[in-house]
C-alpha cells in the first residue's frame, strides 16, 4: 500500500502545482497577432508588446510565431516555446502560453460570449458584412495572417473596441496609467489586438529586453552540434546575406526614406549616425568580399590566439559559397552553410559566432545584432561606415 500512498501523493502535487500555474490573474492579460510580416518584424513587435504587458501590469499571452511556407495559402502558427524558452521571460514579467491559456483559463477568464477585438480604429473589409455592412469593425479575422492566426485556437469576436487615441509608448509618456484607467482589469479581463501593441522597428529602450528571450534546448543544442562537428576548430565568422528579389525590390525605396525597416540599428534613430545609401540595403559581391577580409585581417593581428578558420553564411538567396570560397582560398579559410534551409538555426548559429557582418536594414540581422550585444559579442554592417570614412576608423571598432 506505500506504493499507492506515494502515487496519490505525486498525482495531488501535479495536481496542486497545475492549478498554481494556471491560476487566473486578477490584473488581466494582453494578447495579439503577430500579423506584421515575418520572424525579424515579429520579434522586433514582441519586445514591444512584452515591454507593453509589464506597462499596464497584465500578465502577455505568448503568441505563436506566424510562418508563411511556400504552396500554402494560408499561414501556420507554430508555437512560441519551439524556438525559445518560457522561464527566462519570466524574470521580466508575467507570460503564458497561447495554448495553455486557451486551454486552462479561458472558459472562466475570456468566454466566447465576451470576445471583443482591439484596433486604433475601424479596419476595412476585404468581403462585405454579412448582418451590417455600415457597422464600424476591427475585423480581426478578415484576410491572412489574420483568420488562421486565431482559427487556430477557435477564437471568434462578438465586438470590436477602438482604442485610438490611446498609443504604446510607455517609455516617454504616462499612457500606461490611461489604459489602466480606460480598460480595467474587471470589465476588459483580456485585451486582443489584431495586431502588435508595439512599433516597428523596436525602440530603442527595448532592445534590452532581447536578453530574456533564450534559444529552446533543441536550437540551442543544434547550433552547438553544428558549430562542432561542421565548423574547423577555431574562430568564425558569421555572415547575413539578403540579396532575394524580394529585397531587390525593398531597397528601391532607399532614395524615399530617411530610415528603412531595421536601419535605426546602425544609423541611429534620429540619423545621428549617417542617412541611407543603396550599398547599405544592397552591397556589391566585390564589397562583401573586400569587407570580409579587411575584418579577417584585422582580427588576425590583433587576436593571433584566436585565429579566424572558417565562415558560416545565410541568406534568404544567394550564399555566395563559391564566390567566398575562392575569395579565401589563399587564407586557409573554409566557407559553410546549412545543409537544408532552416532560418532559425540559421539565427541561432550566428549569434555564436565569434564576428558577425549582418545588414543594417534587415530586422533579420538586427535580431542577431540585439543577442550578440547581450554577450558583448563583436557585430559589424555591411557597407558601414562608407567606405571614405572607414579609412579613418579601425574595422573593429565600427559599432
Amino acid at each position: 500500500m506505500q506504493w499507492l500512498k506515494l502515487l496519490i501523493y505525486l498525482i495531488s502535487s501535479l495536481i496542486l502545482k497545475t492549478n498554481a500555474q494556471f491560476e487566473r490573474d486578477p490584473n488581466g492579460y494582453l494578447v495579439y497577432c503577430p500579423c506584421m510580416g515575418r520572424f525579424g518584424n515579429q520579434a522586433d513587435h514582441f519586445l514591444g508588446s512584452l515591454a507593453f504587458a509589464r506597462a499596464l501590469n497584465r500578465t502577455l499571452i505568448l503568441p505563436p510565431w506566424v510562418e508563411y511556407r511556400k504552396g500554402e495559402l494560408r499561414s501556420r502558427q507554430v508555437p512560441f516555446d519551439t524556438y525559445f524558452e518560457v522561464e527566462p521571460l519570466q524574470e521580466f514579467h508575467r507570460v503564458i502560453l497561447m495554448s495553455d491559456f486557451m486551454s486552462h483559463l479561458a472558459d472562466e477568464v475570456w468566454p466566447a460570449s465576451e470576445r471583443v477585438s482591439f484596433c486604433y480604429m475601424e479596419r476595412k473589409s476585404l468581403q462585405q458584412e454579412k448582418n451590417d455592412p455600415n457597422a464600424p469593425n476591427c475585423h480581426a479575422k478578415d484576410g491572412n495572417p489574420f483568420g488562421p492566426f486565431w482559427d487556430t485556437y477557435n477564437i471568434d469576436f462578438v465586438a470590436s473596441e477602438f482604442y485610438g487615441p490611446l498609443h504604446f509608448d510607455v517609455h516617454h509618456s504616462a499612457i500606461a496609467t490611461k489604459w489602466q484607467q480606460s480598460y480595467t482589469a474587471d470589465k476588459w479581463p483580456v485585451l486582443a489586438f489584431t495586431g502588435a501593441p508595439a512599433s516597428f522597428p523596436v525602440q530603442l529602450e527595448n532592445r534590452v529586453l532581447q536578453k530574456y528571450l533564450k534559444w529552446s534546448p533543441r536550437y540551442r543544442e543544434a547550433a552547438r552540434e553544428f558549430i562542432r562537428n561542421v565548423l574547423p576548430r577555431g574562430a568564425f565568422v558569421g555572415l547575413h546575406l539578403r540579396n532575394g528579389i524580394d529585397w531587390v525590390r525593398a531597397c528601391e525605396h532607399i532614395k524615399d526614406s530617411q530610415q528603412l525597416f531595421a536601419s535605426p540599428q546602425c544609423l541611429g534613430y534620429k540619423n545621428e549616425r549617417g542617412e541611407l545609401y543603396t550599398e547599405l540595403c544592397m552591397p556589391t559581391k566585390e564589397a562583401i568580399v573586400r569587407q570580409l577580409k579587411r575584418i579577417i585581417k584585422n582580427v588576425r593581428q590583433s587576436q593571433p590566439k584566436n585565429e579566424v578558420k572558417s565562415v558560416f553564411v545565410a541568406s534568404d538567396a544567394n550564399h555566395m559559397i563559391s564566390e567566398l570560397s575562392n575569395a579565401l582560398s589563399r587564407m586557409d579559410i573554409s566557407v559553410h552553410k546549412l545543409p537544408e534551409d532552416d532560418p532559425y538555426l540559421d539565427l541561432a548559429i550566428l549569434g555564436q559566432s565569434n564576428h558577425f557582418i549582418g545588414n543594417c536594414i534587415s530586422s533579420y540581422s538586427a535580431f542577431v545584432k540585439r543577442e550578440r550585444d547581450t554577450h558583448g559579442f563583436p557585430s559589424y554592417f555591411w557597407s558601414f561606415p562608407k567606405e571614405k570614412e572607414r579609412q579613418q576608423s579601425k574595422p573593429h571598432e565600427e559599432l
